[in-house]
C-alpha cells in the first residue's frame, strides 16, 4: 500500500544527479529507496494534517465525512500504517492485513476496546482493511488517535511481528507522525461510520490539494491568521470552561458526600452520646450499689466478728470443740474478702471504660470540627470555582463578540481592497488606450500629411479634436489619479485599524495569560 506511493515521489529524487566536468567526476551516492518513501510519507502526513488544522479553523464548525481534506487525511494515515507490513501467507494466498496491528494495540491498551467492539458490531463491515478505516474514524472522534499509534512506535519489540524493520511506524518517521497528530485535537469530527462502504472504497491521494502556488497559499495565510488565532483562543477558552465545570461537578459531588458523612457522624455522635450518657448512669448507679453493698458488708462483717468473738469466748470455756466452728467462720470472712476485691476491681474497670468513653468521644467531637472546617473550606472553594467560571464566561462571550466585530471590518476592509484595486485597474486601462489612440492619431497624422497634402487643414482639425480628447483624458485622468491618492489613504487608515486591531488580540492573549495565572 504504501510502497506505491512513496515510487510515485521518489522517482525523481532516485535518477537525479548533479552535473559534472564533461561526466567525468564522481557520481552521486544513491539513496535508500525505503528511506525516500518513509521522506515522502511524512511530508505527505505533515501537508494532510497541516492544512486539515488550518482548514478546519477557517471553516469554523464540526467536520463531518464529505469533507474533502479529512477524508484525504485518513488516506494518508492509510498509507503510512500499510508501508513495511509483512505478507501473510495462507491458503488463499498472500494477504497484508491492517487489522492485525490495531487488534494488539487493544490487549496493550484497555481504553481501545470500546473501539474494537464498536467496530465488530458494525454489520456493513466484511473485510479487516473495512475495519481498520472504521477503526481510524472512531479513533479520531475520540482525540485518541495519537496516543493509540504512540503504542506502536514505543512498543516496537511487540509490532515488529507485524512490520517490517525499514516501515514508517518502526522508524524516526513514526515518531514524527504520531507527533504530529497531537494537533487534530483541536479539531471536533462528527463521522458516520455506519452509512459509508469502507471495504470498498479506494485511498488514492489526491496531490492536487497539496500543490497549490505559494501566493494562494499565502494571501489565504494572511488574511485568516487573526482569525484562526482567535479561534484558537476561543477553541481554549471553552476547553477550559468545560475543565471547570467539570471540576465544579466533582467538588459538588465531594461537598454532598462530606455533607451525608457528616450528617452520619453528627447521627453517631448523638447515639454515642446517649450510650455514654446511659453508661454513666450505669456506672454511678453500679457505685452506689456497690458502696451499698461495701457499707453493709462491712457491718455484717463487724457484727459477725463480734458475734463471733463473744461466741468463741463462750464457747472456749464451755465447749472445747469449737475451734472447727470459728475456722468455718474465718474460710467465710475470707471468701467475702474476695467477694469484696472482685467488687472493687469491677468497679476500676468501669471507670477505666468511663474514661476510655470520655477520650474517644472527645477525639470524635475533634474528627467531626475538622470535617466540618473541611466542608466550610470545600464550600469556599467551590464558590471561588463558580467565580471564576462566571468570569471566564463573561470572557468568553467578549472575545466572541470581538470576533464577530472584527471578521465583519475584515469582510469591509476586504471588499474596500478590492474596490480600489478594481478602481485602479480601470484607470491603468484607461491609460493606456488613451496612449495608443496618440499614438494610432499621430502615425495617422503622419502618413496622411506625406501623402495628402490638400488634407492637411482637416487633419490639423481632427488632430485638434484629438488633442483636445487628450486633454479631457488628461484631465480625467488627474481626477483618476487624485481618486487614488484619496483611496490610498483610505487604505492608510484601514491598516491603522488593522494595527489597532492587532494590539486588541495582543490585550486578548494578555488577558489569556492572567487567566492561566489564575488557574494556577
Amino acid at each position: 500500500g504504501g510502497g506505491g506511493v512513496g515510487a510515485r515521489h521518489h522517482t525523481p529524487a532516485a535518477t537525479h544527479r548533479p552535473p559534472g566536468n564533461g561526466g567525468n567526476g564522481p557520481a552521486a551516492v544513491p539513496r535508500d529507496p525505503m528511506a525516500i518513501e518513509r521522506a515522502n510519507l511524512l511530508k505527505m502526513a505533515n501537508l494532510s494534517v497541516k492544512g486539515l488544522i488550518e482548514s478546519a479553523l477557517s471553516f469554523g464548525r464540526t467536520l463531518d465525512s464529505d469533507y474533502a481534506p479529512l477524508q484525504q487525511f485518513f488516506i494518508v494515515m492509510e498509507h503510512c500504517l500499510k508501508h513495511g507490513l509483512k505478507v501473510k501467507k495462507s491458503f488463499l494466498g498472500q494477504n497484508k492485513s491492517l487489522w492485525g496491528p490495531l487488534e494488539l494495540v487493544e490487549k496493550l491498551c484497555p481504553e481501545v476496546a470500546e473501539i474494537v467492539t464498536s467496530v465488530r458490531d458494525l454489520p456493513g463491515l466484511k473485510t479487516p482493511l473495512g475495519r481498520a478505516r472504521a477503526w481510524l474514524r472512531l479513533a479520531m472522534m475520540q482525540k485518541k488517535l495519537a496516543d493509540y499509534l504512540r503504542i506502536i512506535v514505543f512498543r516496537k519489540d511487540l509490532f515488529s511481528e507485524f512490520y517490517e524493520d525499514h516501515a514508517v511506524m518502526m522508524e524516526e518517521e513514526g515518531m514524527v507522525i504520531v507527533g504530529l497528530l497531537v494537533g487534530l485535537n483541536v479539531i471536533d469530527a462528527n463521522l458516520c461510520v455506519k452509512g459509508e462502504d469502507l471495504d470498498t472504497m479506494v485511498g488514492v491521494i489526491d496531490f492536487s490539494m497539496y500543490l497549490k502556488g505559494d501566493n494562494d497559499n499565502n494571501g489565504c495565510f494572511e488574511s485568516d491568521g487573526q482569525i484562526s488565532a482567535i479561534l484558537d483562543q476561543k477553541n481554549y477558552v471553552e476547553e477550559l470552561n468545560r475543565q471547570l465545570n467539570s471540576t465544579v461537578g466533582s467538588l459538588q459531588g465531594r461537598v454532598s458526600s462530606l455533607e451525608t458523612a457528616n450528617s452520619k457522624l453528627i447521627e453517631e455522635l448523638a447515639i454515642a452520646k446517649n450510650s455514654i450518657i446511659r453508661l454513666q448512669e450505669e456506672n454511678l448507679q453500679f457505685r452506689n450499689d456497690n458502696v451499698e453493698m461495701l457499707i453493709t458488708a462491712q457491718k455484717q462483717l463487724e457484727l459477725e466478728k463480734q458475734s463471733m468473738s463473744e461466741d468463741l469466748e463462750a464457747c472456749r470455756g464451755c465447749h472445747p470443740g469449737m475451734d472447727d466452728v470459728y475456722n468455718e467462720a474465718h474460710r467465710q470472712l475470707r471468701a467475702e474478702s474476695r467477694l469484696r476485691q472482685d467488687v472493687e476491681s469491677d468497679l476500676l474497670v468501669q471507670i477505666s471504660m468511663k474514661q476510655e468513653i470520655e477520650i474517644a468521644m472527645k477525639l470524635l467531637e475533634k474528627d467531626i470540627h475538622e470535617k466540618q472546617d473541611a466542608l466550610v473550606s470545600l464550600r469556599h472553594q467551590l464558590e471561588e470555582v463558580k467565580a471564576i467560571n462566571v468570569e471566564m464566561f463573561k470572557k468568553l462571550k467578549g472575545s466572541e463578540d470581538g470576533l464577530k466585530q472584527k471578521s465583519e471590518m475584515m469582510s469591509q476592509l476586504e471588499e474596500k481592497t478590492h474596490r480600489v484595486t478594481a478602481a485602479m485597474k480601470q484607470i491603468e486601462q484607461r491609460l493606456q488606450q488613451a496612449e495608443r489612440e496618440q499614438e494610432m492619431e499621430e502615425k495617422g497624422s503622419y502618413k496622411c500629411r506625406h501623402e495628402l497634402g490638400g488634407k492637411v487643414e482637416m487633419l490639423q482639425r481632427a488632430s485638434d479634436q484629438k488633442e483636445q480628447q487628450l486633454i479631457q483624458l488628461e484631465t480625467d485622468l488627474k481626477i483618476e489619479k487624485e481618486w487614488r491618492r484619496a483611496l490610498q489613504n483610505d487604505l492608510k487608515r484601514e491598516r491603522n485599524t488593522i494595527s489597532e486591531l492587532r494590539a486588541q488580540t495582543q490585550q486578548l492573549s494578555a488577558l489569556k495569560k492572567e487567566f492561566l495565572g489564575l488557574q494556577e
